[in-house]
C-alpha cells in the first residue's frame, strides 16, 4: 500500500487532484455569476457540474498514465525514470495550485464585500412601487387627514396600472411617522421604488412635492413641486400618478389614463372625512369595543358616501358595522326591527360597492362576502375558484370563516399568497396564512409563517395564530410560555389557555377556566363547551342559537374558533344543517388539532 502511495505522488496524481478541484469551484463561481446575469436556463449550471464531475476521474487516470516531458506527453511507462521531470511538474502544480487558491479568496472577497452590499430579491419586480404617507408641513386640524388622502388617491390610481406592483396602504400606512431607510422600506415591501413627498395648506391653497426614488442607490428618478388650490388636488394626484407610471416605464394608453382618473374620491373633503372612518374602523378591530367604534366610524363613512358616492370602498366599510350586528344577534336579544335594518344597510351597501368596484375581480371578492353574510352559500365554491383564477391582489374577508374548516385551504393559501405579495405588513393576511396552514394539516410549517409575519407586524392576532400553531403542533410547553410571555388581556388570556388546557387533556384546568372566565367571555362560550367535551351543553347552546334569524352565521363562526371538527351535531341545528346540505358543505369538518377531552 506505501508502495502505491509513493508511485500516486511521484506521478503527481495528488496534486492534480487539487489542482483540479480547486479550479473546478473557482470556474463554478465565475460561471454563476455570469449565468445569473445574462439569466440563463436553470439547466445550464447542472449541466457544468456534471461535466466537471465526470473530469475528475478522466484528469486523474491521466495524471497516473501519463507525464509531460520536454518532447510533450508521453505514456508512462516509456518515459526512462532517470530522465523524469515529474518533480519540477509537482513545483509548477504547487505554484498553480496556491494561485487559484488566492484567486478563489479574492472572488470571495468580492461577493463578500462589493458584490453583496445590496442585497438583491429576485422576486423584486423592476416595475414596483410604494407610495409612502407624505408628510403635513401644515398642522391644521385636518391637514394630516388631508395629506393621507392625498397618499391614498396616488396609490388607487396607480394600482389601476396592471404593468405596476403597487404594495397595498396596510402596507405603506405600516411606515407612517418612522424613520427608516428608504431602502430598507424598499426591502421589507418587496418593491424597487418609493414615492414619498409632502402636504402643505393654507387656507385654500395647497404645495405638494413629490419624488420617486430607486431604493437601490437613494437615485431620485423624478421629482416636482406643485402649488394649487385644494380644490385641484385631483389634477395633482392624477399629474403625479401619470409621471410615476411614465418614469417606470409603464406604457400608458388613454383607457389606462381614463381609469386612474376616475378611481377615487375627488374631493378634499371626502378625503378627510374617509380618513377618520379609517381610523376609527382600524381600532375597531383591535381591542376596542367594536360595534362601538364601527358606529362612530360609520358617521365618517356616511359623510363620504355623501359627497363621493362613486367610492366603493367606503361602502364596503360602512356595511361592516351592519355584518356584525347581525352576527352578534346569534349571541344577545336584538329587536327585528334592528335586525331588518341592518340587513337592508348590509345589502345595500355591498351591492353599491359592487357597482362601483373598478374591476370585475374586486366585484367577485365583495360578492362572495355578500353571499356568504346572507347564507347564499351554494355559490360561494365556484366563485373562490374564479377569484384564484384570477391571479390578483383581493381576498373576501370571510374567506377564512368559510374556506378553512372545508376543506377549501389550498385555494385559500393561493390567495393569501398573493395578497401577501402586494400587502406584506398586513396583520390579517399573515395571522390569516399560519391559520390556513394549520387547518391543512401542517403546523410546523405554520409557525414558521407565524414566527415570520411576527418579524414583519408584532400584532396579537399573529401571536394567536402562533400559539394555535404551537398546540396543533403538540408544542405544549413552548405555548404556554409563549403566553405567559405575550398575553395579559383577559379574554386572550382565557382563549389561549382554554385551548392549551383542552389539548393537553386536563380537564381540571378546563373547568377551572370556565368557573372564573366563562360568564365574562360570551364570544366563544360554544366553542368552549366542545372543547371541554361537554357534548350536551354545546347542543342546546347551538340550538338556541339555530333558532336565531342569522343564527347561521355565528355557528359558522363557531366552527372556525373550535378548531376542531364539529363543535355541535348537525340535528341539534335545524336551519344550519339544511344550508350545509344546500352547500354540498362536507361535515363534520376536518379537526387540524387533537382534543382528547372531545369525543365527537
Amino acid at each position: 500500500m506505501s508502495q502505491l502511495f509513493e508511485e500516486l505522488k511521484r506521478r503527481n496524481v495528488f496534486r492534480v487532484g487539487i489542482a483540479y478541484v480547486v479550479a473546478a469551484w473557482l470556474l463554478l463561481q465565475v460561471a454563476d455569476l455570469v449565468l445569473d446575469a445574462v439569466t440563463a436556463p436553470r439547466w445550464v449550471m447542472p449541466v457544468f457540474l456534471l461535466a466537471i464531475a465526470v473530469g475528475l476521474p478522466i484528469a486523474l487516470l491521466f495524471a497516473w498514465a501519463f507525464e509531460m516531458t520536454p518532447e510533450g506527453v508521453k505514456r508512462e511507462r516509456e518515459v526512462d525514470r532517470s530522465s523524469s521531470i515529474t518533480q519540477q511538474t509537482g513545483r509548477k502544480l504547487d505554484r498553480t495550485i496556491i494561485v487559484v487558491l488566492l484567486a478563489a479568496i479574492a472572488l470571495l472577497l468580492v461577493d463578500r464585500f462589493v458584490l453583496q452590499d445590496e442585497p438583491v430579491d429576485e422576486a423584486v419586480t423592476d416595475k414596483s412601487v410604494a407610495v409612502l404617507p407624505f408628510v403635513a408641513m401644515s398642522s391644521g386640524p385636518d391637514d394630516e387627514y388631508f395629506a393621507d388622502g392625498l397618499t391614498e388617491e396616488i396609490l388607487n390610481s396607480l394600482a389601476q396600472l396592471p404593468d405596476l406592483l403597487v404594495s397595498a396602504r396596510t402596507s405603506a400606512f405600516y411606515f407612517k411617522g418612522q424613520d427608516i431607510p428608504v431602502g430598507e422600506i424598499a426591502t421589507k415591501l418587496g418593491v424597487a421604488h418609493i414615492v414619498e413627498g409632502s402636504v402643505r395648506r393654507d387656507g385654500t391653497q395647497i404645495r405638494v412635492t413629490a419624488q420617486l426614488i430607486r431604493a437601490s442607490d437613494g437615485f431620485h428618478l423624478w421629482s416636482d413641486t406643485y402649488d394649487r388650490p385644494a380644490a385641484s388636488s385631483f389634477a395633482v394626484q392624477s399629474d403625479i400618478a401619470e409621471k410615476v407610471a411614465s418614469s417606470l416605464d409603464v406604457v400608458l394608453d388613454e383607457d389606462q389614463r381614463e381609469n386612474m382618473r376616475a378611481i377615487g374620491l375627488r374631493n378634499p373633503e371626502a378625503f378627510i372625512a374617509y380618513q377618520k372612518g379609517n381610523e376609527l374602523y382600524a381600532l375597531a378591530h383591535g381591542d376596542q369595543d367594536r360595534l362601538a367604534m364601527l358606529q362612530r366610524a360609520n358617521t365618517y363613512f356616511d359623510r363620504t358616501i355623501e359627497l363621493a358616492p362613486e367610492f366603493p370602498t367606503a361602502y364596503e366599510a360602512h356595511a361592516d358595522y351592519f355584518a356584525h350586528v347581525i352576527i352578534d344577534s346569534g349571541l344577545r336579544d336584538t329587536s327585528s326591527s334592528m335586525l331588518t335594518d341592518a340587513r337592508d344597510n348590509l345589502e345595500r351597501d355591498l351591492e353599491n360597492a359592487i357597482r362601483y368596484a373598478p374591476t370585475e375581480t374586486r366585484r367577485l371578492s365583495i360578492a362572495f362576502d355578500l353571499a356568504f353574510l346572507t347564507g347564499d352559500w351554494s355559490r360561494l365554491r365556484s366563485m373562490l375558484g374564479e377569484l384564484v383564477k384570477a391571479g390578483e391582489c383581493v381576498k373576501p374577508s370571510w374567506l377564512d370563516t368559510y374556506a378553512f374548516a372545508f376543506g377549501m385551504t389550498e385555494e385559500a393559501i393561493i390567495l393569501l399568497e398573493k395578497r401577501l405579495e402586494c400587502d406584506p405588513m398586513s396583520y390579517p393576511g399573515w395571522s390569516n396564512m399560519a391559520q390556513a396552514i394549520i387547518w391543512s394539516g401542517d403546523p410546523e410549517a405554520a409557525i414558521e409563517v407565524a414566527r415570520k409575519g411576527l418579524i414583519s407586524v408584532p400584532h396579537t392576532r399573529i401571536k394567536e395564530a402562533l400559539i394555535n400553531a404551537l398546540i396543533s403542533a403538540g408544542q405544549f410547553d413552548d405555548a404556554e410560555a409563549y403566553i405567559n410571555s405575550e398575553f395579559r388581556e383577559q379574554r386572550r388570556v382565557f382563549r389561549t389557555r382554554m385551548a392549551l388546557a383542552a389539548a393537553r387533556g386536563d380537564a381540571k384546568e378546563v373547568a377551572r377556566l370556565l368557573e372564573s372566565y366563562g360568564p365574562n367571555i360570551d364570544d366563544t362560550d360554544l366553542a368552549d363547551l366542545a372543547l371541554s367535551g361537554n357534548r350536551n351543553l354545546a347542543n342546546e347552546m347551538a340550538g338556541r342559537i339555530d333558532t336565531q334569524p342569522y343564527g347561521y352565521l355565528r355557528l359558522m363562526t363557531a366552527v372556525l374558533t373550535c378548531n376542531c371538527g364539529a363543535p355541535f351535531d348537525l340535528e341539534a341545528t335545524p336551519d344550519f344543517a339544511r344550508r350545509i346540505d344546500e352547500a354540498s358543505l362536507p361535515w363534520p369538518p376536518g379537526s387540524p388539532t387533537e382534543w382528547p377531552l372531545k369525543d365527537w
